[in-house]
């Protein structure tokens, strides 16, 4: 270092000219040392170990300060904070409930379309807008009306079996007359053995009654009622009730027996109007229709042939009148020579 001192102003500039070359030539040895052999990868490790106090101290401060502010947070932060909280649950409960409401009515629905499966021509799901309150009524109004086709005597069903009938028919709306209805019957048979009845509504929407069954008929708790079909109102095989109680009282002619409804009278919000699909005709109508007509001729030979097997005439209108109208010529020509000459 000594040599490369000097006191005038171009040795001074010369001078650190070549410290600062050296510098740069020691420092470029160095860095190629370190990155082909790692020697002083030991020296940085005790270095760290080293510095990290300082680190540490030099962090404190601003790691302080923080936790400071956070302990000495205001009540009305903490407050502002908690009914954001709870607004953005409230919030997510209430779209939770709806997923479900959602998810139930899609599942009623699925169950209103494969109810009708086979059976419906075609029907219209229909929502219910209002109950009537009466007491002595069970009807209810849905948002459909003769502008979706709509008639009255129209069956109605929901997704578990029978619900009622279209009573009156709007442009807009209807008036539906449920099974429970005391002005309401349907006839329906015991799914167990087929005997046929009529189950009439009883104003109560949990209770129908089978008022026209002998003590003797073969029902028993737990039987399923289901529609026969007849008068062409509701679609055979779709269920009305269960059997809940039978009661027989042997001074009684006629059994006491309480149907529990299968359809959801009072809890079910979308119902199903149903067109039934026409039945089809039978193939052997006209065999059928030609059959009768060749009776007859097979008939022909037993009608008396002689005087000895005549009928006395005092007989013959009678016969004429038991005899059907293709059966008349046969039965007068036969016994004409010994009925009018006596």
């Amino acid at each position: 270092m000594v040599a490369f001192r000097s006191t005038d102003a171009s040795g001074r500039a010369s001078g650190l000219l070549l410290r600062c070359v050296l510098y740069s030539l020691v420092a470029l040895g160095l860095i190629i040392v370190d990155k082909r052999y790692d020697h002083l990868g030991r020296i940085r490790r005790a270095l760290s170990v080293v510095a990290y106090p300082v680190e540490v101290a030099v962090a404190s401060p601003f790691e302080g300060w923080n936790w400071f502010r956070e302990s000495v947070t205001t009540r009305d932060v903490l407050r502002s904070d908690n009914a954001r909280l709870q607004a953005q649950l409230r919030l997510a409960e209430f779209r939770l409930q709806r997923y479900e409401a959602l998810e139930a009515e899609s599942q009623r629905l699925r169950a209103l379309r494969d109810n009708t499966a086979g059976v419906a021509d075609r029907f219209v799901v229909g929502n219910i807008m209002d109950v009537d309150l009466d007491a002595f009524r069970e009807r209810v109004f849905v948002d459909k009306g003769a502008r979706d086709g709509l008639f009255v005597g129209q069956a109605v069903l929901d997704s578990g079996g029978v619900f009622g009938q279209v009573a009156r028919v709007g442009e807009l709306t209807s008036e539906v007359i449920l099974v429970s209805d005391p002005a309401h019957a349907i006839p329906v048979q015991i799914n167990r053995n087929g005997l046929r009845t009529i189950a009439v509504g009883t104003g109560d929407t949990s209770r129908l009654k089978l008022p026209y069954l002998p003590t003797s008929a073969d029902v028993v708790a737990g039987d399923l009622l289901v529609t026969s079909g007849l008068g062409g109102g509701f679609p055979p095989g779709y269920p009305v009730g269960t059997v809940a109680l039978v009661k027989r009282d042997p001074a009684q002619s006629l059994a006491d027996v309480d149907i529990r409804p299968a359809a959801a009278l009072d809890r079910s919000r979308e119902l199903m109007f149903v067109w039934l699909k026409p039945s089809p005709a039978p193939a052997a109508t006209t065999a059928d229709a030609a059959a009768p007509a060749s009776k007859p001729a097979a008939a022909a030979p037993t009608t008396p042939a002689s005087p000895a097997a005549k009928p006395p005439a005092t007989a013959k209108p009678a016969a004429e009148a038991k005899a059907p109208p293709q059966k008349a010529l046969p039965a007068k020509t036969a016994p004409a020579s010994g009925a009018t000459h006596p």
